[in-house]
């Protein structure tokens, strides 16, 4: 039976994508989005930033390596993926990421560098 697997984050891209192909042709873009939080403990402001990495497919992949660039903001859809394996030592360990459905650009630049949208229009 499969389970309920959803997960949206907005966040900034720490890097430029990566586009590769797989050896049947089908386009694969990976890249990292920071997502910040802030919370309070013993009445002091703590800053935590959570790096996630993003893998998206297929026409996806193709239109996040066309527009998307260090620094711009995003929100993602997609689902968590666990990989597991163990290290050289014999340790176990794991990673989650997130598989994309959606990219949801929040701020696009046209070619003078000036914001075309900012209103999230974007929805690939």
């Amino acid at each position: 039976m499969r389970n309920f697997n959803l997960t949206v984050l907005e966040g900034r891209l720490v890097s430029d994508p990566e586009l590769r192909y797989t050896q049947n042709g089908t386009a694969l873009c990976s890249f990292s989005i920071a997502n910040n939080n802030d919370y309070y403990k013993d009445d002091e402001l703590q800053k935590q930033v959570n790096f996630v990495d993003v893998t998206t497919w297929a026409k996806l992949a193709e239109r996040c390596n066309e527009f998307l660039k260090k620094g711009n903001r995003i929100i993602i859809n997609g689902r968590l993926k666990q990989d597991r394996w163990q290290d050289d030592n014999g340790g176990n360990r794991s990673k989650i990421s997130i598989v994309g459905n959606q990219v949801q650009f929040l701020d696009l630049k046209n070619g003078d560098g000036e914001s075309e949208k900012t209103d999230g229009d974007e929805l690939y």
